[in-house]
This record gives C-alpha cells, structure tokens and sequence, in this order.
C-alpha cells in the first residue's frame, strides 16, 4: 500500500520512512506503545493527562512553545489517545523537518513537570469530559455500555477517564507513567513526505540515537472470562429527541483471537453498514421506513479483542422495539442465508478503492502503520493488506458473523428521551 522503508536505532527506536515528494510537506509522528488500558488500577485518564502535560515544557523548549514553534513556522501539530497507543503528529514543510523532530526527540528524555503546571491542566481535561461526555446523552451511553461489555479488561475504562479519578491524577503520577513508558525502544517514529531515507535517517540519529533505551514493562493485561448472559444498558435523557439502540458484540482483532475472522468481519461491517447500498439501511430505512439512521462498525484494530456494534436511529415519534426488532432481524437474515457474491463484490471494491484514495495524502501512512505497529502488527500486514481483503470469499464471512452474532454475548445500549414531569 505505502512502500515504506524501516530501520532500528541502536536504542531500539523504530523508524519507518514514506517517500512522497508529491509537495514540499511532511508529517512527522512519534507512536508510543501505551495507552488508556496500561494505566495503574485507580489513575484511569492518566496517559491522556500525560499527553496533555508533553506540552508543558522542557529547558530548552518552555511550556506553551513547541505548538507555538510549529505555528509560526507554518505547521500544524496534534496528539491523541487511544486505549492501546500515543501519538504526537506534525505537518511541516519539508526543510522544517529537523525543527520538529529535535523538539520531539528532547521532550522523549527532558519533560520538566511540577504541581503547578499539572494544576490548570487538570481543569483543563475535566472541561474537556464535561463538554464531551457530560453534555452527550449519547456519549454517556457509550461509556456504560462499554463498562459492561467487558467484565475485567481495562478497555472498560473510558479513555479520558473516570472524574473522580481525573480529579486524583497528579505531577508526580504523571512523571511515573512518563518514565516507564516513554523510552525510544518504546515509541515509533514515522516520516511521510517529501524527505528521503538517507535523509530521515541522518536525522533520527543525530537527534533521537543519543537518548539511551530504558526497561519498558510488558503490556501484561487482564483476561476476559467467558460471556454467559446477554447485557442490556438504557438510558434516559431530557435532551435526547430520537431515540436510538446499538447492539454490540466482543470479536477477534487484527492481532487477538481468532484473527483469521478480522479481515471476513471488516467486509461484513461494510455490506451491513455501507452507507445507502448497506442492508441495514436498505431494510430499515427504504423498504420499512423504520429508522431514520442505521450503521455497522467493527473495531478490528486494538491489541487485544475487538467490537462489532449494528445500530439505528427511530423515526420522530417512532417505534424504538420496533427498530431494534428489525435490527435482531437482519441479524438473524444474515446468520441463516449468509452474505451473496454480488454484496461481497461490491464491498471489496469500496474497501479496495479506499485504500488506493488514502495512498495520495500524507496523513493516511502514519496512521495506519503506527495504528498496527502499536498494536501488534507488521509493516507486512498493512502493505499485505489488498491482497486480503481480496482473497476474502462468502464461506469466510459467513463463518465470521457465525462466530461473534452470539446472542449470549450481546450488549444492547438503548437511549430514550425522558418523560416529562
């Protein structure tokens, strides 16, 4: 898909390189191997907190600066969070190359944090929970549904955390996590754009080769027992309008369980829930006039198990058991009859196509090969990734929805408007 090159530090620090002298641009991203679900029990938000506080400063870079820095020379930067990595991203012209990379190589080694910085930007990141989830009905629901899908994994945990756990976070939790964790033989560092190997090398060496590789914990999680009873999540709302319900079941992953199913259940996500031609939309919306929305998602990409959810969205002053009986329905179509050639065709075309589009931007490489060395896959297996989807039959995907649409491993999340009065 990208023909990247990659090489290894003597630190262990993994580079990747995408060549594509298309324009006089680069994105530069550090991937760090942690996340959410490698927090200690009771610090939930704790990674997200951290990436927050990578902005507050080293000795040669004080706090505020470097996105300051970035700006001012005519880029754009951006870090995120995820359950199973962190990533810290800039797009820069190309000859600002080694500006980014020596601030990012010096905050891997030299963060300066006290209580007085960690402060402000706890408030900081509770504003964020209470504008994101406190304010959305619909976020809240996602939240405790994922609190009940999986029983003892740490996937239970929301990504930004737990308020009254956020509320506990300090300086000095966040120094911990940052010198267990952010070590060059922890991280991944990906260069896509307009710079050449011999280039990125040169670079990486003289800027992150210096920084020594430290002990890096395994990522030791646990267990999931089995499911034995479905589940079923509702909340009411007085801001909620149209009511909605999703049904959610635990599936393999890229990199967990039964992987031979991921790449059959990434074609079912899409003959399900693939916009106006998805059979979800086709039934509930066009021929039942049921639903006002449908979709299908599968999360094939985490470290550990996957999801995959079917959802719908009623009609105004619709029949919500109605939409999730057609819902359970097509389910049950698809478990019976299974998917057709033509359905399957269709699909591995739009996926296939996708594919090639992500190929002509920048951002696409670095986020899907840091996405898969976070989490337990190969360059291999992204460059492999075509081929896959195309190998993929009928027998394939139908053993896939056989082996996750369990109704004993089912979480239905319903969310209903609140009775006035």
């Amino acid at each position: 898909m990208f023909s990247p090159g990659s090489f290894t530090l003597d630190n262990g620090l993994r580079v990747v390189v995408v060549e594509n002298p298309r324009a006089p641009v680069v994105v530069h991203a550090v991937w760090y191997r942690v996340g959410a679900a490698d927090e200690p029990p009771g610090k939930s938000g704790l990674a997200h907190f951290l990436e927050h506080l990578m902005f507050k400063g080293t000795p040669s870079v004080p706090s505020g600066e470097f996105s300051r820095i970035v700006a001012a020379n005519g880029g754009s930067d951006n870090a995120f969070t995820s359950q199973d990595y962190t990533a810290y991203v800039q797009r820069v012209a190309s000859d600002k190359l080694e500006l980014v990379m020596r601030m990012e190589a010096d905050r891997m080694v030299n963060l300066q944090l006290t209580e007085e910085k960690a402060t402000p930007e706890r408030g900081v990141v509770r504003e964020e929970r209470r504008s994101r989830t406190g304010n959305s009905p619909g976020a809240q629901l996602y939240e405790r549904r994922r609190a009940v899908t999986y029983l003892r994994h740490p996937y239970r945990t929301p990504v930004i955390g737990w308020k009254s756990e956020i509320d506990g976070l300090t300086a000095a939790d966040a120094l911990a996590f940052y010198r267990t964790h952010y070590a060059p033989n922890n991280a991944i560092l990906i260069v896509a754009g307009d710079a050449t190997a011999e280039l990125v090398r040169s670079l990486a060496e003289k800027h992150y080769g210096k920084i020594p590789r430290r002990p890096v914990p395994a990522r030791v999680r646990p267990g999931e027992p089995e499911q034995l009873a479905a589940k079923r999540v509702t909340l009411k709302n007085e801001r909620v309008h149209v009511p909605s319900v999703s049904i959610t079941w635990r599936a393999p992953s890229f990199a967990s369980g039964e992987t031979r199913h991921a790449y059959p259940l990434l074609l079912l996500d899409d003959i399900l829930g693939g916009g106006a031609t998805g059979r979800l939309h086709r039934r509930l919306v066009i021929e039942e006039k049921a639903a006002a929305g449908t979709g299908a998602g599968y999360l094939g990409t985490a470290l550990d198990m996957g999801e995959f959810t079917v959802s719908a969205s009623a009609l105004a002053g619709g029949d919500i058991g109605r939409v999730e009986a057609l819902l359970r329905d097509e389910i049950a179509r698809i478990l019976k009859h299974g998917v057709t050639e033509a359905e399957l065709a269709r699909s591995k075309r739009a996926l296939l196509a996708a594919a090639i589009y992500a190929r002509d931007g920048l951002g696409a490489a670095p986020r899907v090969i840091g996405r898969a060395l976070t989490t337990g896959r190969t360059i291999a297996d992204v460059e492999a990734w075509p081929e896959r989807i195309a190998a993929v039959d009928a027998a394939a995907v139908n053993d896939a929805a056989r082996a996750v649409f369990v109704e004993r491993g089912s979480v239905t999340a319903v969310l209903l408007p609140e009775p006035a009065g």
